[in-house]
């Protein structure tokens, strides 16, 4: 087979292969970088995870994390963000200490059982993709508080950015889903920031 007609074949694969692998031999770089900012902390909280366990922030200290709020019965961005959640965790895949949390916004439709079974459809593996619920209050504050992208009242609005969160609890940047080339720039600065000391 002629390089012309392999390449054709590559690109051919399902799964967005080709895309994923050239965005990790971008997110691949040897120079040194400016330290990322710190744009604010996400406070202690309490939540219940998709197996039913009481998940505490703290679990999440010495790991860096990404995060996204999202609710399972959402027919507008919810399958896309997850999608891209997935295809983090596949990125990651070598490096397991990275841990990806999504909240949800429908606590009262998103049980555990409710968010196991999302989980199990996007492939989320256990013990580093958790789907976290809880008093809509609690996730409120999270959300609005915390994280600064949206509130948990009721209306199921909610951001469509993911954020990166470093080993002590610090938020290092927001990311638009909808850009072009998500997620190459996230991941590249989950890089920087695996490399950065504690």
């Amino acid at each position: 087979m002629k390089r012309g007609q392999r390449f054709r074949a590559a690109a051919a694969l399902p799964g967005g292969v080709i895309p994923l692998t050239l965005s990790l031999f971008v997110i691949v770089s040897c120079s040194p970088r400016t330290p990322l900012p710190v744009l604010g902390e996400v406070p202690p909280f309490q939540l219940t995870s998709q197996s039913g366990e009481t998940f505490e922030r703290k679990s999440l200290d010495g790991h860096v994390w990404v995060a996204d709020f999202m609710f399972t019965s959402c027919p507008g961005p919810c399958p896309r963000m997850s999608s891209q959640m997935h295809q983090i965790q596949t990125a990651t895949a070598g490096t397991p200490d990275v841990k990806l949390v999504s909240f949800t916004v429908d606590p009262a439709h998103d049980t555990p059982e409710v968010l196991a079974a999302y989980g199990k459809h996007f492939l989320a593996q256990p013990g580093r993709w958790y789907f976290l619920t809880g008093p809509q209050n609690r996730l409120d504050e999270i959300g609005r508080a915390g994280f600064k992208l949206n509130l948990v009242d009721g209306s199921l609005d909610h951001s469509t950015r993911f954020v990166l969160i470093d080993r002590r609890a610090r938020i290092r940047g927001y990311y638009a889903s909808s850009d072009d080339g998500f997620p190459g720039g996230l991941l590249r600065d989950l890089r920087q920031l695996e490399r950065e000391k504690s």
